[in-house]
């Protein structure tokens, strides 16, 4: 994990309403080259603060700063240091995975030589190279994730948001997916994913924050977050359920 002063993300204040506060007041730092997991009970407010994060979805109140850059103010220069990505990838059927590359990357403004470098080189760390050239639309569940990713990347982004990014993959996929991720942050980017998949937390995270009825409730290591419950050998899982007050088997 890289040390750089500035967050690389800093959520103040985050309100966001529907029929009921999906998120409340939320504040949330995340610090330059770590891996952040945001795990919290369905209905938390993960996805809702996740997609505000990328752009999809406004704030009621609140202030946004990605890497330093006002999200709110500017957008599009937030969304250029930033990826997002679904548990449901778009992708387009008819286009073959280098086609959907070269095509995101000319929305991103990059350059023709550097685009088709980054193309192969996220083909390849996805195992996708040999499905180069085919069609998207006979691809699995995990192919077409994979696709998404490498989208996602091709801008090489500051900053990768990913919600439920291991959802329906096969062991092989997932773990193709963990170690490019594990790749960016080794190079100095930073990732924040929710899961429901608490393993991957415990064993990819630099730190963990729980969210509860939209707000944050614990952060930290998962010693620290151990620490809060006062049992130090506990798995994630029980330490989990304890801070968002869910009762243990």
């Amino acid at each position: 994990m890289t040390t750089q002063s500035q967050p690389a993300l800093a959520l103040r204040g985050l309100r966001k309403s529907f029929d009921r506060p999906a998120v409340d007041g939320l504040d949330l730092t995340v610090r330059a080259g770590e891996f952040y997991a945001l795990l919290g009970p369905n209905g938390a407010g993960k996805t809702t603060t996740l997609r505000m994060v990328a752009g999809l979805l406004a704030p009621d109140t609140g202030s946004i700063a990605i890497c330093g850059i006002d999200a709110l103010a500017d957008p599009a220069a937030a969304k250029r240091v930033t990826a997002w990505l679904s548990d449901e990838p778009m992708t387009y059927d008819k286009l073959t995975p280098s086609e959907y590359l070269a095509f995101v990357a000319g929305l991103w403004g990059v350059p023709l030589m550097t685009a088709q470098q980054r193309a192969r080189e996220l083909l390849g760390w996805l195992g996708l190279t040999p499905h180069a050239n085919e069609r998207c639309e006979g691809f699995s569940r995990g192919m077409r994730q994979k696709v998404g990713l490498a989208g996602a990347l091709i801008h090489d982004p500051k900053l990768i948001v990913l919600d439920e990014p291991l959802t329906g993959l096969d062991a092989g996929s997932a773990r193709i997916v963990k170690d490019v991720l594990r790749r960016r942050v080794a190079g100095g980017g930073t990732v924040v994913m929710t899961t429901h998949i608490l393993e991957v937390a415990e064993r990819m995270a630099d730190r963990i924050g729980v969210i509860a009825h939209g707000r944050l409730v614990a952060e930290g290591t998962l010693d620290e977050l151990r620490a809060r419950t006062g049992d130090a050998a506990s798995t994630l899982e029980d330490t989990f359920l304890a801070l968002v007050g869910e009762p243990t088997a």
